[in-house]
């Protein structure tokens, strides 16, 4: 039997997601394959926030999509966010014999560009914003990363980019892709608060077991919400060379050991 290739597994942020049942397994499959972890930060954002008495807004584009509006001040809590999610990640993992290393700080291996006018929702109102910090991918440091795998190390990434105007808030699951593709891992597994793609959401008997590529406009119709992203997302890394994409549930025993093994919604070639 072949050994298996590079896995890439995105973790949720949410508080749906039980940070130890996911280490154990992700401890368990890092004996058996190399592996690197993307993280989200929403949980461990909504309590900063709430800690320092700050609303949380969202912008919503003309295309439905939502986000996290990160101002310059917001932008430095997402910063503090993300550190503090990645070292309990980092830290979670070394309790369970795996050479975890975080990429933050000097380390932050993915590039980006932030865009500098947004046409979106805000309070209810639509409005040119000018003023937020998120961004798209524009490069991922893959030879920094496979430095780390080369030494049998886990690297552990947050949903933060480097750019010509500081560090940026981007898409967890769209970075997963994005270091997936650039390492040309196997598979990527992106955990979500939902059992998978649904053809009639939230009708769980609706659930889709396999999407080809050629097929995957059908799934962006389909997908709800949060779901569209990751449907991009498992496009992204299929248009650059990952065999498979499995959308998956995380709130569950052992989640990537289960999509692994056929649970959820797999995208392949």
């Amino acid at each position: 039997m072949s050994d298996p290739g590079l896995l890439v597994v995105k973790l949720g942020g949410g508080d749906g997601l039980d940070l130890g049942t996911a280490c154990d397994d992700l401890a368990a499959i890092a004996r058996t394959r190399p592996l690197v972890v993307a993280h989200g930060v929403s949980a461990m954002m909504d309590r900063l926030c709430a800690a320092s008495g700050i609303e949380v807004q969202t912008l919503t584009s003309p295309s439905g999509h939502s986000s996290r509006y990160t101002p310059p001040g917001i932008r430095d809590i997402y910063v503090r966010a993300a550190e503090t999610a990645n070292d309990l990640l980092v830290s979670a993992l070394r309790e369970r014999q795996v050479s975890a290393v975080g990429f933050v700080g000097d380390d932050v291996a993915l590039s980006g560009r932030r865009k500098a006018a947004i046409r979106a929702v805000l309070n209810g109102r639509t409005r040119v914003v000018r003023d937020d910090h998120s961004g798209s991918i524009t490069s991922v440091d893959s030879a920094l990363l496979l430095e780390a795998l080369q030494r049998d190390e886990a690297p552990v990434l947050p949903p933060m980019a480097r750019s010509s105007d500081g560090l940026l808030n981007v898409d967890g699951d769209r970075a997963a892709a994005a270091v997936a593709g650039s390492l040309s891992a196997e598979a990527l597994v992106i955990l979500s608060n939902v059992g998978g793609l649904y053809r009639n959401f939230p009708d769980e008997s609706t659930i889709v077991d396999e999407m080809p590529f050629s097929q995957i406009k059908n799934a962006l119709d389909w997908a709800q919400g949060r779901m569209k992203r990751k449907v991009i997302a498992a496009q992204e890394a299929l248009a650059q060379g990952v065999n498979r994409v499995i959308v998956a549930d995380g709130r569950v025993a052992n989640p990537v050991s289960r999509a692994l093994s056929g649970a959820g919604t797999r995208f392949v070639a």
